[in-house]
């Protein structure tokens, strides 16, 4: 092999592994995927790095598009949680981001990203909601609060901070940007129970179609 064909194909080697490594830094992080007993949903309803609620083999799937920022969605949490004890080990709640309210929405939407690397979503996301508040109040957001609020529930903010920024969580911020758009999502908390549009909405709309798919799934 000539000197000039050896250059050519090192450099063709360096340019394929640095493609690798871009792939790997940008790709949404994994989870484990639906098992069977699982009805067929669109992934733009349903991402593998999507954050659940309940067991992940439920055979009732709740999505939901929801805005950290967003007042009906606190208001809605608790009805969802109630749903999930009623029908417990029969159902999951996939939550899809929304950010809807802005720099506050992105802010906490991306601290929560770092919560999960942490090990502390939920308790971040009841911590979130639980003094909305404080840190979202008509559109007024502290971003300062938000940091204090996650700390307190937990979070290691020092070390979320540059988890925030990882590619890791701007691919799934963006993806699920992507998808809310897609999907026609217009308002929060939008409702989706098995792939199936809650509509009309409302909060005993959702328990009676959470209700009807988990008689029919036979659990």
């Amino acid at each position: 092999m000539s000197s000039k064909s050896l250059v050519i194909s090192v450099l063709a080697f360096g340019l394929a592994i640095f493609a690798a490594l871009i792939w790997f830094e940008t790709r949404p992080p994994s989870v484990a995927q639906p098992n069977s007993a699982q009805p067929e949903i669109a992934e733009e309803l349903i991402r593998p790095y999507s954050p659940i609620l309940g067991p992940e083999d439920a055979p009732v799937t709740i999505v939901e598009f929801f805005d950290p920022a967003c007042e009906a969605c606190r208001a809605f949490h608790p009805i969802v949680k109630d749903i999930l004890a009623q029908h417990e080990g029969k159902v999951r709640v996939v939550l899809r981001y929304t950010p809807f309210h802005g720099l506050g929405s992105e802010t906490a939407i991306k601290l929560l990203e770092a919560a999960r690397m942490q090990g502390k979503f939920e308790p971040v996301l009841e911590s979130l909601y639980l003094y909305q508040n404080a840190w979202a109040s008509h559109g007024a957001t502290d971003l300062e609060k938000i940091g204090k609020i996650a700390a307190g529930a937990g979070l290691d903010l020092e070390a979320a901070l540059p988890q925030m920024k990882s590619p890791d969580v701007v691919a799934v911020f963006n993806q699920d940007r992507s998808d809310v758009e897609a999907m026609g999502v217009r308002q929060t908390p939008t409702f989706f129970v098995n792939g199936k549009p809650l509509d009309p909405f409302g909060a005993d709309e959702l328990r009676e179609l959470v209700a009807a798919e988990v008689a029919a799934a036979g659990s």
